[in-house]
């Protein structure tokens, strides 16, 4: 595999746009050449007798998924900071 230089690592960056200083640019060439060298490392593994699985937590299933009952709406609104009109105020966040 090829080595992560600093040139590769400030080409990336700058596709980023990230800013690093030249600490910055050594610290994380080193530890994205350790990244892809255990990439690597695990291409080789031989995975053959390993069956493909959807979901890693399949065992730990601990209930039916029913729908059960809800909040009641003036249950909720009144631990609102502010309601009106039967709906929840909150602050503008988008145009003046």
């Amino acid at each position: 595999m090829p080595k992560v230089t600093i040139e590769t690592l400030t080409h990336v960056a700058r596709l980023a746009q990230l800013s690093l200083t030249t600490e910055e640019r050594e610290l994380f060439s080193r530890q994205l050449q350790d990244v892809l060298a255990y990439a690597e490392r695990l291409q080789g593994v031989d995975t053959e007798a390993v069956l493909p699985m959807s979901h890693a937590r399949v065992s730990e299933i601990l209930r039916e998924d029913e729908p059960t009952g809800g909040l009641a709406s003036e249950v909720a609104l009144a631990q609102a900071p502010d309601a009106a009109n039967g709906l929840f105020r909150v602050p503008r966040v988008i145009g003046g």
